[in-house]
């Protein structure tokens, strides 16, 4: 007897066949593109949470990414600061200790702000922005110039302020607090501009006029992270990139220092007059490049022996990844991107505008400025006077990101369990000893 061929089980289906009953099923071949997609959904899923963040995870990954930061920066920052402190007859301690100092004061903050509502921080909204414009306008007058950036303002000889820093987490507030009030009129473009870029256009210019450009790029991605999460409509990021771009090439143009430096950036060649604008760049790559795989050894750096300038400022991370190798900047990438994805989770778990508009703000803040410094210190971007957050040598920058993170921490808290819940700064007061009296049924 001659049997038969039969169809493969899977012609079978596709001709809409059952298959027998002694035949075997063989699985369906998910395609490529299939496959992407189900790992997409699920990278995304995992990240939002999906309710999950109610058991403290979010919480406590924010708050440990940043303390470990925050200790990394110090111990970087006298690392790096330590020769130039004793060349200059000065401890080797004195830029640790002041940033030991600020960081002390900035946990002590991030902590009493993660323990309130963030709606009361509305009631200082205007305030804030108020004060932000004095301090800035103080600083045109009797502010403290360093290397051509007049931004600080010198207090008793012990410390400066900065007050742009300061400028950035009032104008997050004072936008989310406008922002939220208009929510039901952002649809109209006359809205969702007026009065948030007018406010938020003063504060760049008293920046800019400083002649900080770097701060001042900040805090227009700020300003459009702010807009973003407030749900303008997108069209009305086309025309303000066009604005900003012809802006930032009006303000490069007017000033041969950033002229010489985009076009030693560009061609990695010194100005004609012989000003080697990309020194700074040049020799932080140096310091990459000879820290390999797991650096020279802590406190060994070569490049910070005046081969950088203040190398405990915005090019700490070449001195990361010179002492620490590549492993040490992998770790601090690491611990940004932990920091943003917990963040991200917050954001997106938010159904108040007010506080999606303010996480948000604050997480484009510090994530876009870490960013932008590493891709200058690497070579990516022209040389760009941007610290790296939480690590950087700056008291006031360490002070308002911290400070920063508190609010972030308190919105995080109210997603978890109440049972788990760290209480509030300010909760019922009681009388020592006194009970609720109970009355019987």
């Amino acid at each position: 007897m001659v049997s038969t061929p039969t169809r493969p089980a899977a012609a079978r289906q596709r001709a809409g066949e059952k298959p027998g009953p002694g035949a075997a099923s063989t699985p369906a071949k998910v395609p490529t593109s299939g496959r992407l997609l189900r790992w997409y959904r699920r990278f995304w899923s995992a990240l939002e949470g999906n309710g999950k963040s109610r058991n403290g995870s979010t919480y406590y990954l924010i708050l440990g990414t940043t303390l470990a930061l925050t200790a990394i920066g110090i111990m970087m920052v006298l690392s790096a600061s330590s020769v130039e402190a004793i060349a200059a007859g000065e401890s080797p301690y004195t830029a640790a200790l002041k940033q030991g100092l600020f960081a002390g004061i900035g946990t002590f903050c991030m902590f009493m702000l993660s323990r309130i509502n963030v709606v009361w921080l509305k009631r200082l909204a205007w305030l804030g922005i108020i004060i932000a414009y004095a301090l800035l306008g103080l600083v045109l007058v009797i502010g403290t110039s360093v290397n051509g950036n007049k931004n600080w303002i010198d207090i008793g000889g012990f410390f400066t302020l900065q007050p742009s820093e300061a400028a950035k987490l009032a104008l997050a507030l004072w936008m989310a607090t406008v922002l939220a009030k208009k929510a039901s009129l952002l649809h109209q473009w006359g809205h969702a501009v007026v009065p948030v870029v007018p406010i938020a256009g003063g504060i760049i210019g008293l920046v800019l006029v400083g002649n900080d450009l770097g701060t001042g790029m900040i805090i227009m991605l700020i300003t459009a992270a702010a807009l973003f999460f407030a749900g303008v409509r997108l069209y009305l990021f086309g025309f303000a990139a066009l604005v900003l771009a012809a802006g930032a090439a009006v303000m490069a143009l007017t000033s041969s220092n950033r002229v010489c430096r985009i076009t030693s950036w560009w061609t990695g060649q010194s100005c004609g007059d012989g000003i080697d604008a990309n020194y700074q760049s040049t020799n932080g790559l140096y310091g990459l490049a000879s820290g390999g795989w797991f650096g020279v050894g802590l406190g060994q750096s070569r490049q910070k022996y005046s081969w950088i300038p203040e190398a405990h400022n915005d090019f700490i991370f070449a001195i990361i990844g010179e002492e620490l190798g590549l492993v040490g900047t992998v770790v601090v990438l690491v611990l940004f991107a932990i920091l943003g994805a917990a963040i991200y989770r917050v954001v997106v778990a938010q159904e108040d505008l007010f506080h999606r508009v303010l996480a948000g703000t604050i997480m484009v803040w510090l994530l876009g400025q870490g960013t932008v410094n590493m891709a200058v210190v690497t070579g990516l971007m022209p040389v760009i006077g941007v610290p790296l957050p939480f690590i950087s040598y700056g008291g006031s920058a360490l002070l308002m990101s911290l400070c920063a993170i508190g609010v972030v921490l308190s919105l995080a808290r109210e997603q978890m369990e109440p049972n788990i819940r760290p209480r509030k700064l300010l909760g019922p007061w009681r009388l020592p000893g006194l009970k609720k009296s109970r009355t019987k049924a």
